[in-house]
């Protein structure tokens, strides 16, 4: 039988910091009893907290609350939408009265739909998980369960995306080629020059309706008689620009040396308002866009008149070969 007297004992450290026998590890229990205490403190924090924890209604005004700020939000970004249809100009929500324009307007509302659809579901989702397994709702040493992969999941938010982007790909592909299809029916050519800052309306029978940007008052608007199929033919002068009238037609860039086409058809009279959509210098604010839709007789009396009053043609509505 060994002698515990002569059983060799581990070298620790000793008050001095030299190496000793059968000594306390202070270094050991100092650290034993730091971690004890920051336990205890934590059980105490947790009972106080316990002890004044708030009444029940608490909880209930803090997500009426949150209710009423969530609603307050909503109304703002409302109400900002809602002023973006100033002077007649509504980007957002446009009461389309040629086909094309209603073409495009549908295609944007038909996306909306799926991209709202989208981010609704995504972040209802996010909300339910961020709910659901929020700390508060596990018990005391709960450990979330770890998850190294899944590949169903990973499959699943790889095809969804995919699938969801080539449906609206090909479902505005095919809209969009209605306004591109060769217009060979047409009832009138009207060929429009932008320019440094305005833009020329040649009707190719002696009238030119030639148009300086302003943004004071309202600029020479161009008009089209109504149930008439209008040919548009695009042209430039010195940097692109970009016709856009939300109600009547998608934007059309008037290229230097190029020629673009598009088309309208409007059934009713009225004034529509547009602008310049593409960044073309300091003038480019100025650059308003007024279409008129005018009965077959009010218009035959505007180029009478149009006949009798305007000058030349501007040089700035000079040719541009056609592509």
């Amino acid at each position: 039988m060994v002698d515990e007297a002569r059983r060799p004992q581990p070298a620790v450290r000793t008050f001095d910091g030299q190496a000793g026998v059968g000594h306390v590890d202070v270094a050991r229990l100092s650290g034993y009893g730091h971690n004890r205490f920051w336990i205890l403190s934590g059980r105490l924090i947790r009972h106080a907290r316990a002890q004044i924890e708030p009444p029940i209604y608490f909880h209930l005004v803090v997500r009426c609350a949150r209710a009423l700020i969530t609603i307050a939000g909503l109304a703002g970004l409302a109400f900002v939408l809602s002023s973006c249809d100033v002077g007649g100009l509504s980007p957002i929500f446009p009461d389309p009265v040629s086909p094309n324009g209603k073409d495009i307007y549908d295609t944007y509302a038909g996306i909306s739909v799926v991209a709202i659809a989208v981010f609704l579901g995504v972040e209802l989702a996010l909300l339910w998980v961020v709910l659901r397994y929020r700390r508060s709702r596990q018990p005391v040493g709960y450990v979330v369960p770890q998850v190294h992969g899944h590949t169903g999941l990973e499959i699943a938010w790889t095809l969804a995306p995919l699938v969801i982007v080539l449906a609206i790909a090909g479902y505005s592909f095919a809209e969009l080629q209605k306004d591109f299809q060769p217009i060979s029916d047409q009832q009138m050519t009207v060929i429009i020059t932008g320019h440094q800052f305005g833009w020329d309306y040649d009707y190719g029978n002696g009238v030119v309706v030639h148009q300086e940007g302003t943004l004071v008052g309202d600029v020479p608007p161009f008009v089209v008689p109504t149930h008439t199929l209008v040919k548009l033919q695009f042209r430039g002068t010195d940097v692109i620009h970009s016709w856009w009238v939300p109600a009547i037609s998608g934007k059309t860039d008037a290229v230097p040396g190029y020629d673009n086409f598009s088309w309208l058809k409007i059934d009713k009279t009225g004034r529509w308002r547009g602008e310049c959509a593409e960044l073309c210098g300091s003038g480019h604010a100025s650059m308003q866009i007024i279409v008129q839709a005018m009965d077959q007789s009010d218009y035959d009396a505007w180029v009478s008149k149009q006949k009798s009053t305007s000058p030349a043609a501007s040089p700035s509505a000079s040719s541009s070969p056609s592509q």
